[in-house]
């Protein structure tokens, strides 16, 4: 009998998605980090969901005020990955009946603390009860202006690859205090114009492929700005980083990378490698995948 593990997620996702067709506004489906939906005028709709499970993307004893936040950070990244900001939030919270009502009040407190700091706003959801444990799930809409849309697809050989900020060290906690890198994005789809944008939640040796496979090329790769204390490995494989993984044209880049440092100076924008001819690529170990082995 093939297990779900037999699989990895990607190739899961492809098998569960066959057949299922799009509609008339669908411009983007299954394979980006957000849906987009046109709505016939004015700036697109951005639709994601996301869902974070105790013992998987937080631990028991991690403090509510956290797992709150971060379930909202993570969709907000997304957003931000499309080149878009968010608009209304659904926050679905299943949970056994025995868990202190304290919880929940700091769920809720640290929900309010991103939502008030990013933007966004709580439009309803549900609580239900569970045996054990606890999932929050967080559906959301945005939006973004039609000439800001930057997807994953659009790189090209020759192109730049770069991230912003520095990778590696979620193990160690970075992964519930992360900045959804919304004002950075609408920055950089003002000034930079990437040709292919993602966020960077599953660690780059899983995302940077998937990048390069979306839009038809391979890569190549050099120095990677890790957090202090990581290893490069670290910075490879932790995940969770919820950095900008991005491409643009040398051009482009040499451009924006003043502007980027007035508007960022405490953040950086590295390159770390380029685009290429398909079938080029190095072979990345590390990532995190829901159903490997």
């Amino acid at each position: 009998m093939k297990r779900l593990r037999d699989l990895g997620e990607d190739a899961l996702i492809a098998r569960i998605l066959r057949g299922f067709p799009g509609g008339e506004a669908l411009v983007v489906g299954p394979g980006d980090d957000c849906a987009v939906v046109d709505p016939g005028r004015g700036p697109l709709r951005l639709l994601k969901t996301d869902a974070l499970v105790e013992g998987v993307h937080f631990l028991p004893d991690t403090p509510a005020a956290k797992v709150g936040w971060k379930a909202i950070a993570r969709v907000l990244s997304d957003f931000a990955a499309m080149g878009g900001a968010p608009d209304h939030l659904l926050v679905t919270v299943a949970v056994d009946a025995a868990r202190p009502l304290a919880w929940m009040d700091g769920l809720y407190r640290g929900i309010r603390k991103c939502l008030a700091r990013h933007g966004g706003v709580l439009a309803g959801g549900e609580t239900c009860r569970l045996p054990t444990g606890a999932v929050i799930s967080v559906a959301g809409e945005g939006h973004v202006e039609r000439r800001h849309l930057t997807l994953r697809s659009g790189g090209k050989p020759g192109d730049l690859v770069g991230v912003t900020g520095r990778l590696g060290g979620s193990i160690a906690g970075k992964h519930l205090s992360f900045t959804p890198r919304l004002a950075e994005a609408a920055w950089l789809v003002r000034h930079l114009r990437p040709s292919a944008m993602m966020d960077l939640s599953d660690g780059l040796a899983k995302d940077l492929p998937r990048l390069a496979a979306a839009s038809g090329c391979g890569f190549e790769l050099g120095d990677i700005p890790a957090t202090h204390g990581s290893t490069r490995e670290q910075a490879f494989g932790d995940g969770e980083d919820y950095e900008l993984l991005l491409t643009a044209s040398p051009r482009r880049w040499q451009a924006a990378a003043a502007g980027w440092a007035e508007a960022f100076p405490r953040l950086p924008l590295s390159v770390i490698g380029r685009l290429t001819e398909p079938g080029h690529s190095p072979r990345l170990a590390g990532g995190w995948d829901h159903f490997s082995p």
